[in-house]
């Protein structure tokens, strides 16, 4: 069973920084900033353990004290309308029958979903509902906390959605672009790529690598490169490739799992089909024409106006993320919406969210769900919005009429004469939206002092969580939808995964004991016996090592496909942390499976990370 924590042990967890706080009730107060971020002191109850206890999951606890509440200055801010253009949007684990605690996300009975501060909140969290701790996050010197729409809050559904995108692909390749008509017939599976592959656009191959970009799958299309061709083609330049754009593309997003998947039936459909493609199409082009219909399918409203029509098809119902909402509001902490999507699609995503049928199981329409939020600002344009210096005018949005009107750095602006100006009735007055704008708009519109105060929650490793950690110094947690499967699978897998280190020693062993006969039967002067007995000895470790290196590989080849048949493990390539692990460890403070996680723990809690370990540290610890 995966390990869950208790509220009423007291342990501190090292391995995955989940620390579960007892239960405290909320202050509610009016929404205000800090001068200067609270000083606060934890003092964290250290039991001795035996060697196996640190090796476990469980380790430790800690109980916190809790000052009182922040006081913050009153945020004052004003509304935004919708721009008729259109941007890309910003940014889908397996059910197991394990015997494990039922998470807090899930309702329990019925009722109301069970978060940190309600009745039934504060005790158990399962592995795969867990946050981790990549750097010291200090929530009480945290003000405002902000979220990403499309695929944080909002989650979609990969075999719905990602389908419709694809399909919307298709049609583009064949009407606009002048593709074979056989294209329609394709279909697509969802489930084959993952995050963290990579393109390359001019060999019609997609690779995985680890962490120091050495390839460690690749295949050409659908068909899966030998070892001799993965050196030929990566491991044997003089400088070493930086495997980025322009002759690469990093799938880093969800958005771009179904374009990947179309590269690859295109490479394949190329090779075997010459002459067929449009003149000119070699793999970069095709690569070209994707991106192409993909950008044509977001800008004529393609994707959007099918997901408004059925928004419960396309998206996950999550009734965990307005409680979340107003847990953090309750703390005395702002939040803030910062999303690609225009206000029309961002209200319909909302009210998918907020919960609001009618009694036919239609939407019904309103602003009720702005009362979770101080500022909303769509049509964002991310990740250019995290330039400060970027020149993008900050427009108030009319929800009830989607209209824009002109703001002085978010100040309605005077009309001159007579000239007509719709007013404002939002049913929330303390939540305003608007439209474009740059992160100095947002941080003056909240009264930012400071951009360590800020933590942003989104989905996509370059459009939310580079860009805002790198350029601005935000605080971040990165939204990994896989993640859940991926733990829960570790944990079932833990004594597989210890095995495959005892053959891969008993590997080492083998060799070392090759090496030393061959070095001896090459010095040493022996007579004719010791050294037949020598070279009899020498044949028989050899056929051992091919039997232990066999089943290794197999061993390993057979963990790696109960992750993912093609891909392995998201977070692993081999032995190595995956390149996507990396850029997760390097930019994201926070990580977990669902946004809804962070209304688990207490809204004051301090993160902290497990003890990083060098490799000559595993031994002598027993690690």
């Amino acid at each position: 069973m995966p390990p869950t924590y208790n509220r009423n042990q007291t342990a501190l967890v090292l391995e995955s920084d989940s620390l579960i706080l007892p239960r405290r009730c909320l202050f509610k107060a009016k929404m205000r900033i800090p001068k200067r971020p609270a000083v606060t002191f934890c003092l964290s109850l250290l039991f001795s353990l035996s060697p196996s206890e640190f090796r476990s999951p469980h380790f430790l606890l800690t109980r916190f004290s809790h000052s009182s509440p922040l006081r913050r200055r009153a945020i004052h801010t004003v509304g935004v309308n919708q721009l008729h253009a259109s941007y890309r949007m910003d940014g889908p684990g397996v059910d197991k029958n394990m015997t494990q605690v039922q998470s807090m996300a899930v309702s329990d009975g019925g009722q109301d979903p069970i978060i940190w501060s309600s009745p039934g909140g504060g005790q158990k969290i399962n592995i795969g509902k867990q946050i981790f701790c990549n750097r010291s996050l200090n929530m009480r010197n945290i003000v405002a906390v902000g979220f990403d729409m499309d695929y944080t809050l909002a989650q979609y559904k990969p075999e719905t959605f990602e389908s419709l995108a694809y399909e919307g692909t298709i049609k583009k390749l064949v009407k606009d672009l002048g593709y074979p008509p056989e294209l329609s017939a394709w279909t697509f599976d969802w489930k084959y790529m993952v995050r963290g592959l990579v393109l390359d656009k001019k060999r019609g191959n997609i690779l995985k690598m680890d962490r120091h970009k050495y390839v460690k799958v690749a295949y050409h299309g659908f068909r899966e490169l030998s070892k001799e061709d993965k050196v030929a083609a990566y491991g044997s330049t003089l400088i070493r490739d930086a495997f980025d754009e322009p002759d690469y593309a990093l799938i880093d997003t969800l958005f771009s799992l179904a374009e990947a998947y179309l590269f690859a039936q295109l490479v394949d459909f190329k090779d075997n089909n010459p002459g067929r493609l449009p003149e000119g199409a070699d793999y970069s082009h095709m690569y070209r024409d994707v991106r192409a219909a993909v950008d044509m399918c977001h800008r004529d409203g393609t994707l959007k106006q099918m997901v408004a029509k059925d928004p419960k098809r396309y998206i996950n119902e999550d009734t965990a993320i307005f409680p979340m909402l107003k847990m953090l509001r309750e703390s005395d902490r702002a939040t803030f919406l910062v999303t690609n999507s225009l206000w029309d699609y961002t209200n319909i995503v909302m009210n998918l969210l907020c919960g609001s049928p009618n009694l036919d199981g239609s939407l019904n329409l309103n602003f009720e769900w702005l009362q979770y939020f101080n500022v909303v600002i769509t049509g964002s344009a991310k990740p250019g919005f995290f330039h400060d210096e970027k020149r993008a005018n900050l427009f108030e949005v009319d929800p009830d009429s989607g209209m824009l009107l002109n703001t002085d750095n978010g100040t309605p602006m005077p009309q001159v004469g007579d000239t007509f100006r719709l007013p404002l009735k939002s049913s929330n007055e303390s939540c305003k939206v608007f439209q474009g704008g740059n992160v100095g708009h947002l941080h003056k519109l909240l009264g930012i002092e400071s951009s360590s105060q800020v933590l942003y929650v989104g989905d996509h490793i370059y459009g939310d969580i580079l860009r805002s950690k790198k350029v601005l110094g935000w605080r971040t947690m990165l939204v990994v939808p896989e993640l859940e499967k991926e733990v829960e699978l570790l944990w079932e897998l833990r004594e597989t995964r210890k095995q495959l280190r005892m053959m891969r020693t008993h590997r080492d062993l083998i060799e070392d004991k090759i090496h030393h006969l061959k070095w001896s039967l090459k010095i040493e002067v022996l007579d004719g016996n010791e050294k037949q007995k020598q070279l009899s000895e020498l044949e028989n470790l050899e056929s051992q090592r091919e039997e232990v290196r066999f089943s290794h590989q197999q061993a390993q080849r057979e963990c790696h496909q109960k992750f993912h048949k093609v891909w392995g493990q998201l977070m692993k390539t081999g032995y190595q942390n995956s390149r996507f692990a990396h850029q997760v460890e390097r930019f994201a403070c926070l990580y977990t499976s669902q946004v809804t996680n962070l209304g688990l723990y207490s809204p004051n809690k301090y993160y902290r990370p497990s003890e990083d370990f060098m490799p000559h540290e595993f031994d002598i610890l027993g690690l």
